[in-house]
C-alpha cells in the first residue's frame, strides 16, 4: 500500500537534516504525495532553531508544486510530567505538534516515568501525534499509552526511520508489535511518519508498511490515506 501523507519531515533548520523545504516538497510531488507536514525540531534539540522561526511560517505558501502543506513542529518532551519546549502561544499558531522523547533532551526513566511523560504531553492542546514511541531505552506501558491516546484523540506514530536497519533506536519492531496489538484492541489510529532528514526520504514508508502488513493491522486505523480521519485528529479544516 502506498500512502500519500507524510507529516514528519525535517529540513536544514533542524540542524542535523540536509534539505530545504522546497527540496522536500519537490520530492513529495515526485512521489505522488498530496499532503506534507513540515515539523522541525523545537529549540531544545541541539543545533535546531528558535521560536521565532515557528512564528514566521506564515510567509511560506500553503501549497507548493501541487502539494498542500501543514506547518507543525516536533517538540521535545523535557521531563516526566510531559512538559515540552515551546509554549502554548507559539504552538497555537501551528497546525499540529509531534511530541517525542529524545536522548539529548531527557534521560531514560522508569516505565512509569516514561509513560507519564508521554501521557502528560498528550494533554497539551496542539500535540496531535506522539513521535516514535518505539525506542526500548524509553520503556513504556503500551496499554496505558494507547488508552491515553484514545482519550486525548492523539495519533501514535509508526516511524519508518526507527525501523530502518540503520536506526539508532533500540528494538523498535518489537516495541511496535506490542503497541499495535493494543491499538487494535482499543481501536486507536496510527500515522506513518517518514521522519525524513533528507529529501530522498520524504514519503518513505517502506519499513513501516511492511510491519503493518506483517501484523495485519486494519487499514481503517491508518490515518495516512484518510484525510477526514486525519483532520479530525488534527482539528484543522479539510
Amino acid at each position: 500500500m502506498k500512502y500519500k501523507i507524510d507529516l514528519h519531515t525535517h529540513t536544514l533548520i533542524s540542524g542535523h537534516a540536509y534539505s530545504t523545504i522546497q527540496e522536500n516538497v519537490k520530492a513529495a510531488a515526485e512521489k505522488g504525495l498530496i499532503l506534507l507536514g513540515i515539523s522541525e525540531h523545537a529549540p531544545k534539540m541541539p543545533g535546531s532553531t528558535n521560536k521565532i522561526y515557528f512564528q514566521n511560517l506564515k510567509v511560506i505558501p500553503r501549497e507548493m508544486y501541487g502539494i498542500r502543506l501543514l506547518f507543525g513542529v516536533e517538540v521535545n518532551i523535557l521531563d516526566f510530567n510531559g512538559n515540552v519546549d515551546l509554549d502554548d502561544e507559539v504552538l497555537g499558531d501551528l497546525d499540529y505538534a509531534i511530541a517525542s522523547l529524545h536522548p539529548p533532551c531527557i534521560g531514560f526513566g522508569t516505565v512509569e516515568e516514561n509513560t507519564n511523560a508521554i501521557i502528560g504531553a498528550m494533554k497539551i492542546d496542539k500535540v496531535k501525534i506522539i513521535g516514535h514511541p518505539d525506542d526500548s531505552r524509553y520503556v513504556l506501558d503500551y496499554e496505558a499509552v494507547v488508552k491515553a491516546a484514545k482519550e486525548n484523540n492523539v495519533l501514535l506514530e509508526v516511524n519508518n526511520s526507527s525501523l530502518s536497519p540503520n536506526s539508532f533506536r533500540i528494538n523498535a519492531k518489537d516495541a511496535y508489535i506490542k503497541m499495535l496489538e493494543y491499538c487494535v484492541k482499543y481501536e486507536v489510529a496510527v500515522i506513518i511518519g517518514s521522519d525524513a532528514h533528507i529529501s530522498f526520504d520524504v514519503g518513505n514508508q517502506e519499513y513501516a508498511v511492511k510491519l503493518l502488513e506483517e501484523v495485519n493491522f486494519p487499514e481503517k486505523l491508518i490515518a495516512n490515506n484518510d484525510l477526514e480521519m486525519l483532520f479530525r485528529h488534527l482539528n484543522v479544516q479539510n
